[in-house]
Formats: structure tokens, C-alpha cells, sequence
């Protein structure tokens, strides 16, 4: 039923309260950032899931991140066979701002690769990257950033990030931590050989139960061999083809 005119139901001003503490979890290494980011915010997501990279040797490991943009940053890179090692929430570095006061920021991530190249990544919406003093910030703390703390350093618009692409990551990723090299060698097989509009189509040619192909396709379109449209959600309806 609705609620009178007068109903006030708004929460009002909130307290401020500590950030929330993950409690030990059997066999999952713990979060180890410089920061822990899961407070209170009216306009943020804040996320926490576990991750297990080569550089955990495959065991579990639980990571906190800013925002729903920062996540699926780091599920794109842990998509990458190239992939070594992610580290979230990182120590900050101090670079002069324009007033003159000698501030700190925390990249969002920082991706290790197999042969050691890292790279830190700086996250933001689009907005925000299109003012004058945001990209006077980025350069400032580009400047400010030692050689001994990434190789490389990249802007990420987090608008690019929409909800079907993030819905898209996170199905993509889970497919992927299922190895099934067989069915991925025998879809891209089909994939080259037969004709199909959707993937329903690709499925119905396959030699493969319907649910391990559908999984290789999704792993075929995260390593780039098959396009699907990203950022609407793919399933079995949708339209792919060779990349």
C-alpha cells in the first residue's frame, strides 16, 4: 500500500561507522591492501570477492574493491593468460597537487604480468575524466610515481563498464575457471567450419552436451576469438561470430 504524504522515508543523515572486517575464511589467504575500502557510501558499491591468481599458486585469496568500475577492471585483466598477479587497494604515493600540498593516492590496481611488467591503473567515469583538473591530477601523479613502483601507468574510463558488460565479465570468468580444453578446441572448430547467426545456432552443430558449449563459447569471446556483443548480456540468443 502506499504511504501517507506525510510518511518520512528517508533514512536521514547516517553515522559514520568503521570499515567492515572480513572475518578469517578457511582456506582463503586474507586481504592484504593497504586499505580497507568497505564503508559506508550512498553512491558506491563496494565489492568483495575472492580471486585466486599464478601468483597465489591457484589458492584463493580475498580482495576488496572501490567500486563496481575497479571490479570488473580486474576481472578484464585476470582474463589475460598473461596474468601474474593482481594487487588491489595499493600503499599511496605522494605527488604535489595544485595548491602546493603534497597529497596522497592509492592506484586501484596493479597488474603483474608472467615476465614482471607491472602496470597500476587509475579508474574513473567518464565525467570526471573530462575536466581540466582531473587530468592536471593524473598527470601529477603519473609524474610523482616511481619507476620501482609500476613500468607502466593507465587511465581506465570506468563508463565503459555498463551493467551487461559487467554481468558479461563476471559469467566470463567463472567460465574460465573451468578448464575444458576439449569442448573449446571442438566450438572453435564448428565456429570456423559451420554456419550460424546466434549461438544457439553454433551450439546446435556441436558434438558437445549444450551446457559445454555454451561455457567454451563464453571463454572463446573473453579471449577475443569469438565477438559477441558485450554489453548487452550473452546467451544463447545472441549474435556472435568470429572475431
Amino acid at each position: 500500500m502506499p504511504y501517507p504524504l506525510e510518511w518520512d522515508t528517508s533514512t536521514g543523515e547516517q553515522k559514520k561507522k568503521p570499515a567492515l572486517v572480513v572475518d578469517p575464511v578457511h582456506g582463503v589467504l586474507p586481504y592484504d591492501g593497504f586499505r580497507n575500502p568497505l564503508t559506508r557510501s550512498a553512491s558506491t558499491s563496494r565489492i568483495s570477492m575472492t580471486i585466486a591468481t599464478p601468483a597465489t599458486r591457484g589458492q584463493r585469496k580475498i580482495y576488496h574493491f572501490d567500486g563496481q568500475r575497479e571490479m570488473a577492471a580486474g576481472l578484464e585483466a585476470l582474463l589475460s593468460p598473461e596474468l601474474y598477479g593482481l594487487e588491489v587497494q595499493l600503499p599511496p604515493i605522494y605527488y604535489q597537487a595544485p595548491s602546493g600540498k603534497m597529497t596522497p593516492h592509492s592506484y586501484d590496481l596493479r597488474i603483474t604480468f608472467r615476465d614482471g611488467f607491472r602496470r597500476v591503473l587509475f579508474v574513473r567515469h567518464g565525467e570526471s575524466l573530462a575536466r581540466q583538473e582531473t587530468q592536471d591530477e593524473i598527470d601529477a601523479i603519473f609524474e610523482a610515481t616511481p619507476k620501482s613502483f609500476a613500468d607502466d601507468k593507465q587511465v581506465v574510463n570506468g563508463d565503459k563498464y555498463t551493467r551487461g558488460y559487467r554481468d558479461n565479465l563476471l559469467r566470463i570468468y567463472e567460465a574460465s575457471l573451468n578448464s575444458d580444453t576439449d569442448a573449446d578446441d571442438h566450438v572453435l572448430d564448428r565456429a570456423r567450419k559451420c554456419s550460424y547467426w546466434h549461438m544457439r545456432d553454433l551450439i546446435a552443430q556441436c558434438d558437445v552436451s549444450e551446457a559445454r558449449a555454451f561455457d567454451a563459447i563464453l571463454r572463446l569471446v573473453g579471449q577475443g576469438v569469438v565477438w559477441a556483443n558485450w554489453h548487452a548480456v550473452i546467451c544463447k540468443y545472441s549474435r556472435i561470430r568470429l572475431a
